[in-house]
């Protein structure tokens, strides 16, 4: 993408027709100045935050929409490749439940890319961020948020062409709009997979506590891979505990090792988000665990599809039912636990390259303390 990328200043805007519903229709190269102007100079006061990857600002063009603006503090080959790859990603996917892109700018020190902006950002601002305390995820939107969310995902792995795994499913990368419509976020790990092609071996991406053991321990890249960090998504919805929980003492525990017991013991209800005060549909509770279960199955080749997986969100496999199922939590070691300690701190940063996950660095309020079962 070499030549098309280095032309910042121009007005170029490429239509691309969709049949999606509500998504953008056209992205177009903006200039520096454009985006300058957009986000105040890049104000401290626009700023929604920043990671490893560089600051998101919020913007608004001069014909009134708002935006997102996410601009890389580094230009090195690891940046180049990722924004090259998001760039790529985003101009193909065109998904209600996929954040589309609305332009970029690359000039010859500067590498921006344009969304449309969220105005209730990041599920991961609403379970543990600064919305966690108002409590605006009632059990509807949850379930909303998990069947979006999982329909975009299968839209990736077997609409688009070619199919395209993520690698970063969590919940910084699920955006929320206005209605609390989730949009899948952030392709700059994604891998575009060829046709007959069903898994991959590469370098390790992602976030610690979503990945796959496959993943993890020897790089085998597949959209199973998506599948397991779904599953982990859907436990933190219905729980609204983190992916991995720092417990007295510093020894730290994956949500799978929490939920193990519950799930066996069929203690459902007790794993639900106190924060909701018991006011859900029990049965989707137990068919969205009973769900999760099956997607965190440390054996790949057990896992369902995402088209599986939302039918069984969705109630479509009624002569599938899922019945409860036995997940065999995996165990990160000290080593890689460690690794974790820049996103698991109050206040932490990050290394990822998230839309929107400068949100991780907001002051974090956990409500829970560790409570085993009696």
């Amino acid at each position: 993408m070499g030549s098309s990328m280095s032309c910042c200043g121009t007005e170029k805007v490429e239509e691309v027709p969709t049949s999606f519903g509500a998504v953008n229709n056209s992205w177009r190269i903006f200039s520096y100045k454009e985006l300058h102007a957009a986000t105040n100079g890049f104000s401290e006061d626009n700023k929604l935050g920043e990671g490893g990857f560089g600051s998101v600002y919020w913007g608004r063009t001069s014909d009134g929409f708002q935006i997102a603006v996410k601009k890389l503090k580094a230009i090195n080959s690891k940046a180049e490749m990722e924004f090259a790859v998001e760039v790529e990603v985003l101009g193909r996917v065109r998904h209600k439940n996929l954040l589309g892109l609305r332009g970029y700018c690359a000039g010859d020190d500067q590498r921006l890319i344009v969304y449309d902006y969220m105005p209730n950002l990041s599920l991961l601002s609403h379970l543990h961020g600064q919305f966690s305390l108002e409590v605006q995820l009632d059990w509807k939107r949850r379930i909303k948020i998990a069947i979006g969310s999982a329909q975009g995902i299968f839209y990736l792995h077997h609409e688009a062409t070619p199919h395209i795994i993520h690698r970063d499913i969590k919940a910084s990368n699920v955006l929320l709009n206005s209605d609390f419509e989730p949009l899948v976020a952030d392709f700059g790990f994604a891998k575009l997979i060829p046709d007959g092609v069903s898994h991959m071996t590469t370098r390790v991406k992602g976030t610690l506590g979503y990945l796959a053991p496959e993943y993890a321990m020897w790089g085998k890249v597949s959209e199973s891979c998506d599948v397991f960090s779904f599953g982990i998504l859907l436990l933190e919805l219905v729980t609204g505990r983190k992916p991995i929980e720092k417990l007295p003492g510093g020894v730290k525990r994956t949500i799978t090792q929490w939920a193990e017991p519950f799930i066996t013991k069929g203690k459902f209800r007790d794993m639900v988000d106190p924060k909701l005060r018991g006011n859900f549909d029990e049965n989707q509770v137990i068919q969205t665990i009973n769900v999760a279960a099956l997607c965190v199955q440390s054996e790949a080749e057990k896992r369902p599809n995402m088209k599986q997986v939302v039918n069984l969100l969705k109630g479509y496999e009624a002569d599938r039912e899922v019945t409860r199922t036995r997940i065999h939590s995996i165990v990160y070691n000290d080593e890689l636990l460690t690794q974790d300690e820049p996103s698991d701190d109050e206040g932490g940063g990050t290394n990822s390259y998230g839309v929107l996950n400068a949100i991780q660095v907001q002051k974090m309020h956990d409500p829970y303390k560790p409570s085993d079962i009696k």
